[in-house]
């Protein structure tokens, strides 16, 4: 196996565009106010957000450089195979460790909905993301 590159700019801009993704999905517009109510989160303090936002981040971009070696060892290098690639990691990994918490924890569907939509959308717009520009 020939070792590969993986373009530390593209990682840096999928979790950029992941943490954009989330402050829109989740802000009060969109599903925030349903999500909140849902999964009994309060307003916090902007003190409080913005260590959460950073602490996120760093979590997106451990997502993204995985996600990078993923790409790789597909060998996508167009934004629909990156996409295709994101989906199979959305589906194998989240999708079903979120589904065994709706059937054993009981968790709410529409809130795992919710969450899963995020989650999918983030994956599919990072794998375009990094593909494309590796």
């Amino acid at each position: 196996m020939q070792p590969f590159h993986i373009s530390f700019l593209a990682v840096l801009i999928a979790a950029v565009v992941r943490s954009a993704i989330g402050a829109a999905w989740f802000a009060p517009m969109a599903f925030g106010k349903s999500w909140m109510q849902l999964s009994g989160v309060k307003p916090s303090s902007s003190k409080h957000m913005m260590r959460a936002a950073g602490l996120n981040f760093i979590g997106n971009f451990v997502m993204a450089f995985v996600l990078a070696h993923a790409i790789q060892y597909a060998s996508a290098t167009t934004w629909g195979h990156g996409a295709m690639v994101g989906f199979f990691n959305w589906l194998g990994f989240i999708a079903t460790v979120s589904a065994s918490g709706v059937i054993f924890e009981k968790r709410s569907l529409k809130l795992t909905l919710m969450q899963n939509g995020y989650q999918l959308v983030s994956l599919l717009v990072m794998g375009a993301i990094i593909a494309s520009w590796s």
